[in-house]
């Protein structure tokens, strides 16, 4: 009967029930044992129970380290979760700032049937426009007379005007109008004769420009012609040769206006001069104005960066470090919870040694 009743209050003792009432119990039931087993047990029976005490206690130890190394496990993944989220913000943030500031661009390809007229600006200096006229289906005639005034059915407009770039420089333009129809392959061809002079190369200049009615409907046509000359760009033509210029039109939208250029491919083909040794002299300059191919470039800037899939990213970044918070909250409650349960035993070894 002695001993059912101390090996009772030994299992109650190590009962890892928090209710006080059993505690108390149990203690007493163990104070009680103690006190029977210091009056009749003898030497082995205590031997014994101080192994089972040495048992007891180094699988606890093997229990808290157990604990302790899984705290330390799941503390480091913690951090290593934070460390995640933190950079995935960082890179997010820093790929929209990214796309923001480095704007891509998109090609896209318009077919039309007509262009408007372009205009054409020439800038002949001392040579002499000898004839302009339309022609269709890249077909020109041969020459009659050349060197000599030809027909002409061209819109031409002359244009006096101070250049942009040069100090009260007069300039002279000669601006034609250009073709429009692109699906006949209306194309212009022109004419020039320069009598000899002393420089070692002689070249017509020209350049593009828009829309042929945006001169002629301008109030100030000199102003005009500087604000081409500044955004536009400048090409030549030489003489003693035949000049083929295909143009291709190229708009642009950027952040805040359009912009519209040309792109031209040119073929030089050489002429062939039959006329009497006399009227060699004049040199001759001639130039084909025609649109390449019916389709219209549209350049586009896109800014690819989107504020909303960004902002997207940065909630999920955001509830992960949420999500780790709240897994450290309950690690923390869940080691100061082992600490109380492990210096409660501690307290219950002290009392029983006492």
């Amino acid at each position: 009967m002695l001993r059912k009743e101390r090996t009772r209050s030994y299992q109650e003792f190590n009962d890892e029930d928090d209710d006080d009432e059993g505690n108390t119990r149990s203690q007493g039931f163990f104070d009680d044992g103690a006190e029977d087993l210091d009056c009749e047990e003898p030497n082995g029976s205590i031997s014994q129970e101080d192994d089972i005490r040495d048992n007891s206690q180094s699988r606890r130890f093997s229990k808290t380290c157990l604990k302790n190394v899984f705290t330390v496990v799941l503390i480091f993944i913690y951090l290593l979760l934070t460390a995640v989220a933190v950079f995935l913000a960082y890179q997010t943030i820093s790929d929209f700032l990214l796309k923001l500031n480095q704007p891509v661009m998109s090609v896209t390809y318009k077919e039309v049937d007509s262009f408007s007229p372009p205009g054409i600006a020439l800038y002949p200096g001392k040579a002499q426009l000898l004839g302009c006229k339309h022609h269709y289906h890249d077909y020109i005639p041969p020459l009659v007379d050349p060197g000599k005034p030809q027909e002409k059915d061209c819109e031409i407009t002359h244009v006096t005007y101070i250049g942009p770039f040069t100090n009260q420089t007069q300039k002279r333009a000669l601006v034609v109008r250009g073709p429009s129809d692109v699906r006949n392959k209306e194309l212009i061809f022109m004419q020039f004769s320069q009598n000899e002079t002393e420089e070692d190369f002689s070249a017509i200049t020209y350049m593009l420009f828009a829309k042929f009615s945006d001169l002629i409907e301008s109030a100030n046509k000199s102003e005009f012609m500087r604000d081409c000359e500044r955004n536009y760009s400048m090409w030549t033509f030489s003489g003693g040769f035949r000049t083929w210029v295909k143009m291709s039109l190229v708009k642009t939208s950027g952040k805040r206006n359009e912009a519209v250029e040309f792109r031209q491919e040119s073929a030089v083909v050489k002429f062939n001069d039959k006329r009497p040794e006399p009227e060699q002299t004049n040199q001759l300059f001639f130039a084909v104005f025609e649109w390449r191919d019916p389709f219209m470039q549209e350049i586009r800037l896109i800014v690819t960066a989107n504020p909303w899939s960004s902002v997207a990213i940065l909630c999920g970044v955001f509830m992960a470090l949420f999500k780790a918070a709240n897994f450290a909250k309950l690690t923390v409650q869940w080691i100061i919870k082992m600490r109380k349960r492990h210096l409660k035993n501690k307290a219950r070894e002290l009392n029983q040694v006492s």
